[in-house]
């Protein structure tokens, strides 16, 4: 498919929205997918008998999530099971006056959060943190895992803005397996073929990729931030707001190491331990996901970003570590490693999930905006309040797909 109505580059959850929405359409359209799969940041492995998600997992919001109704209609099991993250009293490690301590500490610095956002000015959500509060690490610990980066690299008014109903689900099966299951029959994804450039200076849009130019009358660009600005697609003539926009939207990013237990009964199910209080460089650990034999690591931020830089099994090293400062020597011989992550090394996503730097909030809306009724643009970055989520950059998609349809037709 050398010429097209619509090219859309990218087939995670923005790319296949859009690519569903003009599925219906007089359109012709087609997918250009870099990875050799499809999902972007939404992947589901198989291994030990057991789905794992190396992306995103939860379904947020899932009281008012669009996508769990077309996920469910599809057969698939919606787990619906509070998560032991979102209660502060449900750390299985702290004392009960710990717990208390530390959900009141939270509530506090929410309260403070929602009543900056209102201001003129923005600013770093690190400003709004209690001086000397003891739990000042743990809370930004929770950023790197919430964010993706500390509070200090966190807007104020974007972390404000996001929706989130507390509510939050999920699918047995992975999610990754769900997301890629939405992909619409009528039209042809193509993986692996990267778009490297994208030109806009001529009565078509001209692609071009390892299999050769593909024109098209519009595109639909869904690659992360990181890699726009990086210039892992470079868009020429140039987009000076847009790639503002991407840089003031970077990724942080968010690891995960998976641990097979040997003697899974001697844990408790749904429950999650920190390895540490009192430092933000340290791991949060999700026991018996789903009652599966497991334990689920998570590291955020600069401290995840580290651990990538010391190697392929550093991220599990210490998290090992941390577990057996938690419940002894004994652990390490009845841990084994299934699995790990490394997002910001993946060249077609360079991170994790976005966010807006101090001030940048409004990028947001710049990097959602068309050009010249040819180029639109669709993910997570783009998502006024559903931001570092599958389905607000699913919703994205289908926006952007509208957008090319009233352009076109």
């Amino acid at each position: 498919m050398t010429e097209v109505d619509v090219a859309i580059i990218g087939a995670g959850a923005a790319g296949l929205a859009a690519a569903s929405a003009l599925s219906a359409s007089p359109l012709s359209a087609v997918v250009l997918e870099a990875q050799d799969r499809i999902g972007g940041r939404a992947h589901t492995v198989a291994l030990a008998g057991l789905p794992l998600d190396l992306g995103c997992e939860w379904l947020h919001s899932a009281d008012h999530n669009p996508l769990v109704a077309a996920i469910a209609a599809r057969g698939l099991t919606i787990d619906k099971t509070p998560p032991p993250w979102a209660n502060p009293e449900a750390t299985a490690n702290f004392s009960a006056a710990e717990r208390q301590a530390y959900g009141k500490a939270f509530a506090a610095f929410d309260e403070r959060i929602e009543a900056a956002a209102g201001d003129a000015t923005d600013r770093p959500a690190s400003d709004l943190l209690e001086a000397g509060n003891r739990w000042n690490p743990l809370l930004n610990a929770f950023s790197a895992y919430y964010n993706g980066a500390e509070f200090d690299q966190v807007s104020v008014q974007d972390y404000a803005a996001y929706d989130d109903s507390g509510v939050n689900w999920r699918i047995a099966e992975g999610y990754g397996t769900a997301i890629a299951g939405l992909a619409p029959s009528g039209v042809r994804i193509v993986p692996g073929c990267p778009v490297s450039l994208l030109r806009h200076d001529g009565p078509r849009l001209r692609l071009e990729t390892p299999r050769g130019v593909v024109q098209a009358r519009a595109a639909v660009v869904c690659v992360s931030t990181a890699v726009l600005a990086a210039g892992g697609l470079r868009i020429l003539p140039e987009l000076p707001a847009k790639l503002a926009a991407a840089e003031g939207l970077p990724l942080g990013l968010a690891d995960k190491v998976f641990l097979r237990l040997d003697e899974p009964e001697a844990f408790p199910v749904e429950a999650m331990v920190y390895g540490a209080s009192d430092r933000t460089a340290t791991g949060s650990y999700h026991l018996r996901p789903l009652g599966r034999p497991i334990i689920e690591a998570f590291f955020g931020g600069t401290h995840a970003r580290a651990l990538e830089t010391d190697g392929p099994d550093a991220a599990a090293a210490f998290a090992i570590e941390e577990l057996v400062g938690v419940y002894g020597s004994g652990l390490r011989g009845r841990v084994s490693v299934l699995a790990r992550t490394a997002w910001a090394s993946d060249p077609w996503a360079r991170g994790s999930y976005s966010h807006a730097l101090p001030g940048r909030a409004g990028e947001r809306a710049v990097l959602a905006a068309a050009v010249d009724g040819r180029l639109f643009f669709a993910g997570e970055a783009c998502s006024p309040n559903a931001f570092s989520t599958a389905h607000g950059a699913w919703e994205t998609g289908e926006r952007a797909a509208r957008e090319v349809l009233a352009a076109l037709l």
